[in-house]
């Protein structure tokens, strides 16, 4: 069965008398793809110049006149606020397709504040100076039929209110009676109207503005618990580093130690939710299911319903009973991982600056996010503006692109005497529009591509020195003055080629997972189910394709640190050599990953209750110092996230450092046999579980 294995997987590891840890005589690996990837770093730098050059974000921030002009910019400093000459326009399906209302539009100081009508202000100089403040320009002497025609001035006044920098009219109520300015009618300068006829207007026109309404709920929710946040926060970095050091010396008793505290935290889970499940027995209102309820944007909704609290109960207890069985069946192999983790722990105690490695890696994934946030906001908003007719009535020029400058005297206006060239989006027809999807894509690739290669940049970082460590035969004599930034420079020096191939072949997989996500958002309202089972395939196959990759990249990684080969032979040797020992790989190393889990599980529940409990204000000690907020979910998911990243942050450390001990360790046993010449330079500890020893000289 041996003979059979051998070329299957490749021939084991030889002893070599001069190998003693990361080779250092070695050369550049992958050297085109190294090439490849500066020219397309160059290439990610030139297409943010270009983006930054034709960008402009206050698109998406301020709202824009019938002219294209920013309320609150420039000239218009000073009217920050837009106006809309008739509401009630506002009403046409065209604003839900357009976002552009079929009415002029002005930049205003201030919201009307009262109800007046071009009529009734003509006749009173002061209602009249008043009303020339919401023209579109000074009308001077102009008899107001020809006021009307032009479209200079609104028809009608409305007292109104600012709501996200538009003004709406203060609609209220008495009794059933919907009201304007406290009056049921109002005249819109041809007739007497009902206030009621308002709410099509004023629902369509809030409809393209309610994700950026929310968006500005959380925003303020944001700046008012930051500080709260960010103590959350350090309390996570506090327990992930008591954790560590803990786990440096207690790494026995604080597995099972961790292994009961999960088990607790989740029968507390259980519990809280059961109470909660029973006081809500009698509660009106309580006993409605969550598909009557439907989607509410305030999620402290669902908490009032029984049917969220038994979710709850069950999610929680499946999760009890797999964690239970899991280590029911793994009882026996826990004691091998302590003591792998027992070894990893002395690794990064000889490398005690790895623990802060992850905070480099966060600082580069930041930059690198950023460019492309900052990038993507600018490209997508480097658009001219475009201006469309918009009419009353039928008209066969109705949607065409038009010169507001030359509209007045053009054919299209003689046509259809009641239409405006209003503007209606941002495109442009020039070469950089029309390439402007190519830059997108473009730029989340470069973002895939730059996102794994710090990734991996750190993996082979850490890899050299744990494994600096591993084969040194008198630690730490043996070992590199400074390991982790030994490391570092052989990886940039010699490897960049080999981290970027690695995570080019990543990216591809990714963007193509985006691409499927994206053809089914586009195929959700489609009756073909052939269609949409084959992109669920698709979906499937593609995520356990990167979850592969990923795992052959890490590897491959290790082995390029220690070897300084180029990525393909590092793949194949990594592969082959967890393939000749493919039992240990799934026992051991998988056990660790899955202690470690349960770590970060531990820090994220402790710190999430803290901060559900102080944010929600359920409990008294908190309420008078929790800050008033509109959805208390907003920090209390950020602080889960943000515990979650933080703890993978210190604990990928350990997690690499068992990867990197784990191969050098399957390699050792290959290499060596336990005697005086080829000794095992694993630990004492590890060759008693595995019942090796290194015979005496």
């Amino acid at each position: 069965m041996d003979m059979e294995e051998k070329p299957k997987y490749g021939e084991p590891k030889k002893f070599d008398p001069d190998f003693k840890g990361p080779i250092h005589n070695r050369g550049c690996t992958d050297i085109i793809c190294c090439i490849f990837f500066i020219v397309a770093i160059v290439g990610y730098v030139a297409v943010g110049i270009l983006a930054w050059t034709h960008g402009d974000p206050r698109k998406v921030i301020y709202p824009t006149d019938s002219l294209g002009q920013y309320c609150g910019q420039g000239k218009l400093e000073k009217k920050p606020l837009l106006f809309y000459f008739n509401m009630m326009k506002c009403a046409s399906p065209m604003v839900l397709l357009e976002f552009q209302c079929p009415t002029p539009q002005v930049c205003v100081e201030k919201c009307p504040d009262r109800t007046l009508t071009l009529v009734t202000a003509i006749a009173k100089p002061e209602d009249w100076k008043y009303y020339k403040s919401y023209c579109r320009e000074d009308p001077g002497n102009k008899p107001m039929t020809e006021i009307l025609q032009k479209k200079l001035c609104p028809a009608y006044l409305i007292s109104s209110k600012p709501f996200l920098q538009r003004c709406f009219p203060s609609l209220g109520k008495k009794g059933e009676v919907i009201t304007v300015g406290d009056q049921d009618k109002f005249n819109d300068g041809e007739k007497i109207r009902d206030a009621k006829d308002l709410v099509a207007g004023m629902k369509n026109a809030t409809v393209v503005m309610e994700g950026r309404q929310v968006a500005m709920k959380i925003f303020e929710d944001y700046t008012k618990s930051w500080y709260w946040i960010l103590i959350c926060l350090l309390i996570a970095v506090v327990l992930s580093l008591i954790f560590i050091v803990l786990l440096r010396y207690l790494a026995g008793i604080m597995v099972w130690v961790m292994i009961l505290m999960v088990i607790a935290v989740v029968a507390c889970g259980i519990a809280y939710s059961s109470i909660k499940y029973v006081n809500l027995k009698d509660t009106a209102g309580s006993n409605i299911t969550l598909q009557q309820l439907g989607f509410q944007p305030d999620f402290s909704v669902y908490l009032h319903i029984r049917q969220t609290w038994l979710a709850f109960i069950i999610i929680l207890a499946i999760l009890e009973v797999i964690i239970i069985i899991i280590l029911i069946f793994l009882r026996n192999r826990i004691r091998i991982a302590v003591e792998l983790m027992k070894e990893a722990s002395r690794a990064v105690g000889y490398v005690m600056s790895s623990l802060f490695y992850p905070i480099f890696t966060f600082f580069l994934l930041t930059i690198v996010i950023a460019y492309w946030g900052i990038t993507a906001v600018f490209l997508s908003t480097s658009s001219e503006p475009v201006y469309k007719v918009f009419n009353e009535t039928d008209c066969p020029h109705g949607r065409q692109t038009c010169e507001p400058e030359n509209f007045t005297i053009s054919a299209m206006k003689t046509d259809c005497p009641r239409s405006e060239c209003l503007f209606a989006f941002y495109g442009g027809e020039t070469p950089y529009h029309k390439y402007l999807i190519f830059f997108q894509f473009y730029n989340v690739f470069l973002f895939f591509w730059c996102a794994n290669f710090v990734t991996a940049l750190g993996q082979m970082t850490l890899a050299g020195a744990f494994a600096s460590y591993y084969w040194a035969p008198n630690k730490p004599n043996d070992m590199p003055a400074y390991p982790l930034c030994a490391s570092l420079g052989r990886s940039l020096r010699y490897h960049t080629g080999s981290l970027a191939f690695g995570s080019l072949i990543l990216a591809i997989v990714q963007i193509i997972r985006v691409l499927l996500e994206y053809i089914d958002h586009k195929l959700k309202g489609a009756e073909n189910k052939f269609a949409k089972f084959l992109l669920c395939c698709l979906k499937c196959c593609f995520w356990c394709l990167e979850k592969f990759i990923k795992f052959i990249n890490r590897n491959a990684y290790i082995m390029v640190a220690i070897y300084g080969k180029n990525f393909c032979r590092s793949a194949r040797d990594a592969f082959f050599l967890l393939m000749r020992n493919v039992i240990r790989v799934v026992v051991l190393d998988k056990v660790t990953d899955f202690i470690l889990f349960l770590g970060k599980l531990l820090i994220v529940g402790l710190v999430g209750i803290f901060a559900f409990f102080f944010f929600s204000g359920q409990t008294d000690a908190f309420k008078d110092a929790a800050p008033s907020l509109h959805y208390y979910w907003v920090p209390i998911l950020t602080v889960l996230v943000g515990s979650y990243l933080i703890a993978h942050g210190f604990f990928s450390v350990y997690a690499m450092c068992v990867d990197t001990l784990f191969l050098c360790f399957l390699e050792d046993l290959e290499r060596n046999d336990g005697s005086p010449e080829r000794p095992f330079l694993m630990s004492e500890n590890l060759r008693n579980v595995l019942r090796k020893k290194n015979q005496a000289n």
